[in-house]
């Protein structure tokens, strides 16, 4: 007999399971009482959210906006004009890439909710596995790309980044093996592209992402390229970029972007997506139905912060942060024996992906064992897929004197490589 649930909610949903963060919150409060008593107060490096304050000019701002006429009424899903011209502005001084406020650009809750209820929009749910419409996802990746395809019915067909194919898999070669599995290639509807990449936190070419372009548009599919941490990085040599710098990319694709990570504002809300105008007018039409967009104060402070002097030093002495907090933890974790060289150490976002050590089965075996044991809360790498079983996830967020506490504590309860 089924349950209540099960009779009411359909049966993709039906699939889900709590995000793996949120489940890794739970566990550790559970035992949160025990670990203090062993001084082993738990020292998250599992959420990728910055713990910083935002820029002070922000907070001020904010304060003085949250007074004037009409600030608290609805605003608009498409986004404030001020907010889109905001964007096109910072679109244009970041990357040198020109978009129309009107047409080309369009707000969002946040990158997440954007690309959920684009892949919600572009998919037609079917029940058999091999007739479903698919969207081709990087493996290992952002653990809710999967959730949001299976949610609307849909199948995430994955494409391997891994060190063999230097995190740029070969996507002819994927799509044949897409076609050996029984499935239509006709029914793929797009490709989920993340540079820079969570969880791995490597990042790309242009060459590559020109290739990628020049895929979509022969198998005319959408690419869609999640860009929320692109103002995260600490070479100028690597600085991330955006597709719309590249021929073509306007024809076949959108690109996301989020507020939340440069400004360490990630409950505020606020991203967008940018491109093919008359995707971005359709994605538009169906996402006016959903919501009635951000809270206009927050839309038009960080309309200013994007295009400050304030906001730019902010980033920037914010990347510097994270390059001393990764040189925390590179120095410690090859003390414990990782092998870590200087030329593989990413250069972009907050994370390191690092492989397990090889007397465990499992990463979720290590992972538990590292919680229980020190209190020290990482992901398993098959989170983020299955090409990441093997490897864990550290996000070096927390204050140095944190960072510098994980290690000690690594070293006193013997978690060695």
């Amino acid at each position: 007999m089924s349950t209540l649930e099960e009779k009411l909610f359909n049966e993709h949903v039906m699939t889900l399971d709590t995000y793996i963060m949120f489940r890794l919150k739970e566990i550790t409060e559970n035992l949160k009482p025990d670990l203090i008593k062993r001084n082993r107060a738990p020292i998250s490096l599992s959420m990728g959210a910055p713990t910083a304050n935002p820029p002070q000019a922000l907070l001020d701002r904010l304060k003085e906006v949250l007074t004037e006429d009409n600030i608290h009424l609805y605003s608009v899903p498409k986004g404030e004009a001020y907010f889109r011209k905001a964007i096109a502005e910072r679109m244009k001084t970041r990357f040198g890439v020109e978009l129309d406020p009107d047409k080309e650009i369009f707000s969002l809750m946040g990158s997440k909710e954007g690309i959920a209820n684009m892949v919600r929009f572009l998919i037609t749910p079917k029940h058999n596995e091999k007739d479903k419409d698919i969207i081709l996802v990087p493996d290992p990746g952002y653990a809710s790309y999967t959730q949001f395809i299976k949610c609307s019915g849909g199948y995430a067909y994955p494409v391997p980044l891994t060190k063999e194919n230097n995190y740029k898999p070969d996507l002819d070669k994927v799509w044949e093996n897409l076609i050996k599995d029984g499935f239509n290639p006709d029914n793929v509807k797009g490709i989920l592209v993340n540079y820079p990449n969570n969880p791995l936190g490597v990042s790309t070419t242009k060459e590559y992402m020109q290739s990628i372009i020049e895929f979509c548009k022969k198998h005319q599919i959408l690419l869609m390229s999640d860009a929320a941490y692109c103002d995260l990085y600490f070479d100028d040599n690597e600085k991330p970029f955006s597709i719309f710098e590249l021929k073509g990319a306007k024809d076949i694709a959108v690109e996301f972007f989020s507020l939340s990570k440069p400004y360490a504002i990630t409950g505020w809300r606020l991203g967008w997506i940018c491109g093919n105008s008359a995707i971005i007018q359709r994605f538009g039409k169906g996402k006016s139905t959903i919501d009635n967009g951000i809270f206009k104060a927050l839309q038009k402070v960080c309309g200013e912060i994007m295009n400050s002097k304030e906001g730019d030093e902010y980033i920037a002495q914010g990347n510097l942060n994270y390059k001393h907090k990764q040189s925390i933890m590179v120095k410690g974790l090859k003390e414990l024996g990782w092998d870590i060289s200087d030329k593989t150490v990413p250069h972009t976002t907050f994370y390191l992906w690092l492989p397990i050590p090889p007397r465990y089965k499992s990463a979720f075996e290590f992972c538990e064992d590292l919680l229980k044991k020190s209190g020290i809360v990482v992901v398993p790498g098959n989170a983020f897929g299955d090409h990441g079983e093997g490897f864990f996830r550290i996000s070096y967020v927390c204050s140095d004197e944190q960072l510098q506490e994980v290690i000690n504590r690594m070293k006193a309860d013997g978690f060695n490589y």
